[in-house]
């Protein structure tokens, strides 16, 4: 089974999101947090957010590129009861039982998305409002190939 990891290329997570992912963090869509928005939401680093931003499943921050890599049950057992302590802490959930069948579909939306790629593919996300709700989009970068010889130095540690 695969999910998707925050990568960061440069600081500009770091400059354009009010709370941007950790390197390394799972990571889903989370569109679900811009549900009820509207235009007039859509400002500064909230604009941002909601244009490009993968969320964290730790740090609850956003991120620009993710990438495809392989999870483990245990690790993912882990993201979906957080997922739910999150839904209860923040977006008024009964309880962690209650929301865990949601934030299950939530990690497995993802997860059906990754698992349409090889690892270390990179995906972007592009969201709009329409007249029928948030729109999302999705950009996939395949991993480029390259010879050994290009990142190996072959010799002797002896020379």
């Amino acid at each position: 089974m695969n999910l998707a990891r925050a990568i960061h290329f440069d600081e500009s997570d770091m400059n354009v999101f009010h709370s941007p992912a950790r390197t390394g963090e799972w990571c889903i869509s989370g569109g679900f947090e811009f549900s009820n928005w509207s235009e007039a939401d859509l400002t500064g680093k909230s604009r941002q957010a909601f244009a490009n931003g993968w969320l964290g499943l730790e740090t609850f921050g956003r991120v620009t590129f993710v990438a495809v890599t392989q999870v483990e049950p245990d690790e993912l057992a882990a993201l979906e009861q957080g997922l739910a302590q999150h839904f209860v802490d923040l977006y008024g959930a009964p309880s962690v039982e209650a929301a865990l069948g949601v934030a299950r579909d939530e990690i497995a939306h993802m997860s059906d998305l990754c698992d349409e790629h090889d690892p270390n593919t990179l995906l972007t996300v592009a969201r709009e409002i329409t007249p029928s709700g948030v729109r999302e989009a999705f950009r996939v970068i395949e991993p480029q190939e390259a010879e050994i010889d290009l990142l190996a130095v072959h010799g002797s540690l002896d020379d």
